[in-house]
């Protein structure tokens, strides 16, 4: 076994529990554990040098991913949780070597770890705060705030943080896990960091509503990647890698693709991220057009607002109006508003040429919900429900140059675009003309716009088919 030097390899990628859990039959582990796959408690090792957390499965890790802990000089602890910090390990460690080993972390941690070592062991203790900055065996390491508490501290001291480490070649990396929402000033000590590469949990998956303030699940974990975008922590070519996963996340292929959309990913235990693994994509180039399709509460809309999760800057636009006088269309109309971003704007408007054609550099992604709406809209704007009009040809022929020209729009913007459309046609015949119409429109009008998009998603029961 041997530590190359200039590396960073995830030791494990799970939360406290691993995933799959042990005592757990849900889908999630299920299918994890149908794939082979194992998560061990979260940990990373710098250079071979520097352990990013060391909790009661990281030495098994280690071996497991071919590498040893021999030359290790530098211990940074998150915080006291047994998942980060594992005692035992140290006393093992102790049992091989009188090596120097310098530990930090919250002063409880460190506490904690001192009381399993002899007084007169080789070990240098520090005991850091959020604002704080140490040169160690060359490595340069910030202590940032996180909103993780463990309350098993002392009274108004952190007993939680977070780490931005810069190795002695100039590799930087944001140690991001547990946290909640990063703290402002987090955010504001990471700005023009640049990162290498940012590790940051996502415990809770699709179970927002386990998260609580201090662990993220994914709606937030986009919404802390745009944060360290806007302020140039995250660029395009750093590697943001979720850990702390829990069986709270849909399976990792599920995961993968959901990741991607936000220049994320997931990766094994044991993975080697610098130098970059010959796997790694470049950077979340992504597509210019996607078009979301889907038959009712499909889980289409949903999706579309995933995929833009993290996206600096956002308007929503809504082809539907407001309808006065239906309130049960107001409700859903106030349902779609209340789950969007704060920093999200709204357009409601059928008008999308000009939206699409508007190339300006800094102008936001669109997310058009839906199409099917807007063409509800067009034909009513030419009046053309009415299939026996003397006027109806002459309508039509008015719906279809609208549509030529959305598609034209479609195909050469440059904005990034995410429309939803509901795919009508696969229920019962219209009983009507008009409905047989409107139902064989809709179908050319997805049709068209799918010929001119580069990634086109299907949504049914809630899950998501590329086609």
């Amino acid at each position: 076994m041997h530590n190359a030097r200039v590396s960073l390899r995830v030791l494990g990628t799970g939360a406290a529990d691993g995933w799959p859990q042990a005592f757990c039959r849900c889908a999630s582990c299920g299918a994890e554990r149908a794939a082979g796959r194992v998560r061990s408690q979260t940990a990373a090792l710098l250079d071979g040098r520097l352990l990013l957390d060391c909790g009661p499965t990281t030495p098994e890790a280690a071996v497991r991913a071919g590498v040893d802990l021999a030359d290790l000089r530098v211990v940074l602890l998150t915080h006291q949780h047994s998942d980060h910090l594992s005692p035992a390990a140290l006393l093992h460690r102790s049992w091989i070597t009188t090596a120097p080993l310098e530990v930090v972390g919250p002063p409880d941690a460190i506490e904690a770890a001192r009381a399993w070592l002899a007084p007169d062991a080789a070990v240098t203790w520090h005991a850091v705060g959020p604002g704080d900055r140490l040169q160690i065996d060359g490595y340069d390491v910030r202590v940032l705030a996180s909103s993780h508490t463990t309350g098993l501290g002392a009274p108004g001291v952190p007993d939680a943080v977070l780490y931005d480490v810069t190795s002695p070649t100039g590799l930087r990396v944001l140690h991001a896990t547990d946290t909640g929402p990063l703290p402002t000033a987090t955010v504001a000590a990471a700005e023009g960091a640049a990162y290498d590469v940012v590790l940051l949990e996502e415990t809770f998956g699709d179970r927002g509503d386990l998260a609580g303030d201090g662990h993220l699940a994914l709606e937030g974990f986009a919404e802390q990647v745009r944060r360290l975008r806007a302020v140039g922590a995250v660029l395009d070519a750093t590697d943001v890698v979720a850990v702390h996963l829990s069986h709270h996340n849909p399976p990792t292929p599920e995961l993968a693709r959901r990741l991607a959309a936000w220049g994320a990913r997931v990766v094994d235990d044991g993975t080697l991220l610098a130098p970059p693994d010959a796997d790694r994509p470049p950077g979340p180039r992504g597509p210019t057009r996607t078009l979301v399709l889907g038959g009712a509460r499909s889980g289409k809309s949903a999706e579309a607002e995933r995929i833009l999760a993290a996206a600096p800057a956002v308007t929503y636009v809504a082809t539907s109006g407001r309808r006065d006088g239906d309130a049960e269309w107001r409700e859903r109309v106030a349902a779609h508003v209340d789950r969007r971003p704060a920093h999200w704007t709204t357009d409601e408007t059928l008008d999308l040429v000009p939206l699409l054609e508007d190339d300006a550099p800094d102008a936001p992604a669109l997310l058009v919900d839906c199409l099917t709406l807007w063409l509800t809209g067009v034909i009513d704007r030419h009046e053309g429900w009415d299939t026996e009009a003397p006027g109806h040809a002459d309508a039509w022929r008015g719906v279809d140059a609208d549509v030529a020209a959305l598609v034209a729009a479609w195909r050469r913007t440059t904005r990034r675009v995410v429309a939803v459309s509901n795919e009508v046609g696969q229920g019962v015949v219209p009983a009507t003309a008009s409905g047989r119409m409107f139902r064989d429109a809709m179908g050319r009008v997805n049709a068209a716009v799918a010929a001119e998009t580069e990634d086109v998603r299907w949504c049914v029961a809630g899950r998501v088919v590329a086609l």
